[in-house]
């Protein structure tokens, strides 16, 4: 275990000692005395925050909805900079779902978490209470992972896959870091524009050129946190020019990318998150990876 310090707070952040057996999945855990309005940055992945400890973590979401205790938030919460969290004593597994393995997961598709947080007992009833009893009875973070692991192991085999046209068009954004030309995108997997942007936001939760501009946004901001120019990361990372980043940034998260830098939850991540994730495959799905060949 290891920690972050954010002005007067004091987080102890613990990552899993090995990779998940589910490919789209990463892992941290985190223990805060005092969490003190945290604003959710919008990252390219569903939250799932499961939470165990002494206190309950606290979210105002989008629509002015307040939520305790374990939660699921869709892929870009936080938009607008107008999600935030709080609380005291928290302990919790925050858990990154790529879209193509979070319907599985979850039981829903990401599509109804647009914008909004949801409490897990709204979607998995009293089985989130048992997941919550089971990990404050082991006594370690390695076996709160390894626990929570099997159980979206379990979830993923049972649950419905995701459209593996869909999948790879998810995985071809991610890979290219959103410098991808969405346009293209239905072509490569022999669908019409209209076909693959339907299945596209049904099953993953925003259309194509969302994600484009999310996964752009989010290797964006983790440069800028890494200390380096926005000019520099404007011109790099697909971007017109350095007010066209400016733009983004404050649309992503209300506030400048100067400010943006200094965020702890994406100061944070090169503690709990050392390595980006790799995009999922979809269990029981055809091979598309030369789907690209049939423009």
């Amino acid at each position: 275990m290891r920690n972050f310090v954010h002005g007067a707070a004091m987080w102890h952040v613990a990552c899993p000692q090995r990779p998940s057996r589910v490919a789209g999945v990463t892992m941290a855990g985190f223990r805060v005395g005092d969490l003190d309005a945290l604003r959710m940055v919008p990252h390219p992945a569903v939250t799932l925050l499961l939470e165990f400890g002494a206190g309950q973590p606290i979210v105002d979401d989008a629509t002015g909805r307040q939520q305790r205790g374990s939660l699921v938030g869709g892929p870009g919460l936080g938009s607008g900079g107008a999600v935030w969290a709080r609380g005291e004593n928290i302990e919790c597994v925050q858990v990154r779902l790529s879209p193509v393995v979070a319907r599985a997961v979850l039981g829903v598709s990401p599509a109804e978490l647009d914008g909004v947080v949801v409490a897990l007992d709204d979607l998995w009833g009293r089985k989130a209470s048992r997941v919550r009893e089971r990990l404050g009875e082991v006594s370690s973070w390695q076996d709160r992972f390894a626990l929570i692991d099997a159980l979206l192991a379990r979830r993923l085999e049972a649950g419905a896959a995701v459209d593996p046209e869909v999948a790879w068009a998810w995985n071809r954004i991610v890979g290219g870091r959103g410098l991808v030309r969405v346009d293209g995108l239905a072509a490569s997997v022999g669908w019409s524009r209209k076909r693959l942007w339907s299945r596209f936001r049904s099953q993953l939760g925003l259309p194509p050129k969302r994600a484009v501009k999310l996964v752009r946004f989010d290797h964006a901001v983790h440069r800028l946190v890494a200390g380096e120019g926005a000019a520099r990361v404007a011109a790099d990372g697909g971007y017109a020019d350095q007010s066209h980043l400016h733009r983004d940034v404050m649309a992503f998260t209300g506030v400048t990318p100067a400010t943006v830098a200094g965020e702890p939850f994406l100061t944070v991540d090169g503690i709990a998150w050392p390595s980006h994730e790799t995009p999922a495959k979809p269990h029981g799905s055809r091979d598309l990876g030369s789907a690209a060949g049939r423009r």
